[in-house]
């Protein structure tokens, strides 16, 4: 592998754990991930004392499938963000932990945020 890709790969690692360091998810207030790719974004519920995901979504998900949300855009992030809320009130899951990954908080990952937080999940 080339010498800038492996610096490109150690840095973002570093970038992901940084934000990762602090944030643990547990059964009652799950760690709420976030991944955005070039061309999709997922969301998922994990339970990091048990090492096991609850819930997740995202525009590969059969639900999103032959619809307007399957690529990623401001709208289908909001989406994701009513969809991983019902998962998790279906749950009985009301307050999570945000962990946005190694992408800012900005665009899609804040759309997805604040449609989760207006469709009843709390961080």
């Amino acid at each position: 592998m080339d010498n800038s890709l492996k610096r490109r790969k150690k840095a973002r690692a570093s970038r992901v754990m940084r934000v990762r360091k602090t944030l643990r998810g547990s059964s009652d207030k799950p760690r709420l991930s976030v991944f955005k790719s070039n061309q999709h974004i997922y969301a998922q519920l994990i339970d990091d004392e048990k090492g096991i995901t609850l819930a997740g979504a995202g525009t590969l998900s059969k639900e999103n499938k032959n619809t307007s949300f399957q690529r990623k855009s401001k709208e289908a992030a909001r989406q994701i963000g009513v969809q991983i809320a019902e998962m998790a009130k279906a749950k009985q899951v009301t307050t999570v932990v945000f962990d946005r990954g190694r992408s800012k908080f900005h665009g899609v990952v804040a759309e997805l945020a604040q449609a989760a937080r207006e469709a009843g999940l709390q961080f």
